[in-house]
């Protein structure tokens, strides 16, 4: 069984959002795309953020830094204009 579930993950990074603004993340497809993202840049050589990555698989320690709310998915128009800004 996958800990934690999609379920979990989706409303930890949802938890953030005011009553009436739209959801973040709204798909199990946000989570994995988020989850791969991040773990090409600890693959990268990126530090990881949560405490007991020494061992692990990139992946589990992406999802872990998403459950403990380290690392912050953005908007698609946020993602967007910042990557814009940095071209």
């Amino acid at each position: 069984m996958l800990h934690p579930s999609y379920t979990d993950l989706i409303n930890v990074v949802n938890s953030d959002i005011e009553p009436g603004e739209q959801p973040v993340v709204q798909s199990r497809y946000s989570i994995v795309i988020a989850a791969s993202r991040r773990a090409r840049q600890l693959i990268a050589g990126e530090d990881p953020m949560v405490a007991g990555a020494i061992g692990k698989k990139p992946l589990s320690i992406a999802i872990d830094e998403l459950y403990h709310q380290k690392v912050k998915i953005l908007p698609e128009e946020e993602t967007t204009e910042e990557e814009e800004q940095n071209a």
